[in-house]
C-alpha cells in the first residue's frame, strides 16, 4: 500500500514539470510539448508570404518538440475543406470575412485563433503610373470572391473610380451589382488568383485590384502600386491574416505553441526585412 501511495504522490509531483512551460532569459514562455501528445502540426498555407512566415518559426518549435508540416495550396478553397475534413490541424492564408463567408456557405464552424499580418490591397497598372491617366471605357480587373470583391470595390471608391450605395457595408459585403456609378469603366470579376496574369496579358491601360500575397508572387511591390489601404486604418483589423482553426481546438496546446512561435520579434523582424511594406506584422 505504502508503495502504491508513493507511486501516486510521485506522479501528481511530476505532472507540473511535464506541462510547465519553460520561462527564457526574455521573459517569454515557451511550450514544451507534452509527453504522449501529437507533436506535429500540419498546417495549410499559400506560398507567399504564408508558407514563408512559417518557416522561419520550423527550428523554434523543433526545439519545443513539434514538427511543423507546412502544405501549400495555390488557392483560396481547398486550405478550408482540408481544415474542416481534419486533414490541416490549421491554416494561414486569409482574413476573418473570407473564413466567416466559407463557414456560412458550407456550414462549418472554423474560427480564428490568432492574427498575425496584414497584406495591404493595391491597384497596379498595366503601363499606367497614375490613375489619373485611365482612359474611358478602361478595363479593371478584381477579385471575385465575396469579402475580396467586397475590399476591392471599397478601394476603388476610396480612389474616386466608382461610387458605391451611401449605405454600402464592408461586414456585410457589396458586388458590382451594387455599383451606383462605375465612372464608365469596364469592371471584370475573375479568380482571385489569376487577377495579376489577366493583368499582365490585357491591354494597355487595364488596371486591377490583387491580393497582397498574389501581388507578392507575382513580383510586384507595393511601392509601385498605384493606390494602396492604408495599413494603419481599420481595414488592417478588419482583413488581417490569421491562424484559422477548427473551433473544437482553441484550447490545443500544440497550435497555442504554433502561435507563441509566430508572434515574435524575430518574425515581426523578418516580415519588415523581408517584404518592404507589403506585409505588416500586426501582433
Amino acid at each position: 500500500m505504502k508503495k502504491i501511495i508513493f507511486s501516486v504522490l510521485a506522479l501528481a509531483l511530476a505532472l507540473p514539470l511535464i506541462f510547465a512551460g519553460c520561462k527564457k532569459d526574455d521573459g517569454t514562455t515557451t511550450t514544451t510539448a507534452p509527453a504522449g501528445a501529437d507533436k506535429t502540426i500540419t498546417i495549410g498555407a499559400t506560398p507567399t508570404p504564408h508558407a514563408e512566415i512559417l518557416e522561419q518559426v520550423k527550428t523554434k518549435l523543433e526545439a519545443q518538440g513539434y514538427t511543423l508540416k507546412i502544405v501549400v495550396y495555390d488557392e483560396y478553397v481547398l486550405p478550408n475543406d482540408a481544415l474542416a475534413d481534419k486533414t490541416l490541424d490549421a491554416n494561414y492564408f486569409q482574413h476573418t470575412p473570407y473564413l466567416n463567408k466559407y463557414n456560412e456557405s458550407k456550414g462549418a464552424s472554423l474560427t480564428a485563433l490568432a492574427s498575425i499580418h496584414y497584406e495591404p490591397f493595391g491597384i497596379y497598372g498595366n503601363e499606367i503610373t497614375d490613375l489619373k491617366d485611365i482612359a474611358d471605357g478602361a478595363n479593371i480587373i478584381i477579385p471575385a470572391d465575396d469579402s475580396n470583391e467586397t475590399r476591392a470595390l471599397f478601394l476603388l471608391q476610396q480612389e474616386g473610380l466608382i461610387k458605391l450605395p451611401d449605405d454600402a457595408d464592408a461586414e456585410k459585403g457589396v458586388s458590382t451589382l451594387d455599383i451606383v456609378d462605375d465612372g464608365g469603366y469596364n469592371i471584370v470579376t475573375v479568380q482571385a488568383d489569376t487577377v495579376p496574369a489577366q493583368l499582365k496579358n490585357n491591354k494597355t491601360g487595364t488596371i486591377a485590384v490583387i491580393n497582397g500575397n498574389y501581388a507578392l508572387g507575382a513580383g510586384l511591390k507595393i511601392t509601385d502600386a498605384l493606390a494602396s489601404e492604408d495599413a494603419s486604418g481599420d481595414a488592417a483589423q478588419t482583413y488581417a491574416n490569421i491562424i484559422a482553426i477548427r473551433a473544437e481546438d482553441k484550447d490545443s496546446v500544440k497550435l497555442k505553441a504554433l502561435v507563441s512561435a509566430l508572434q515574435t520579434e524575430e518574425v515581426k523582424t523578418f516580415i519588415q526585412n523581408e517584404y518592404n511594406g507589403a506585409v505588416v506584422a500586426i501582433f
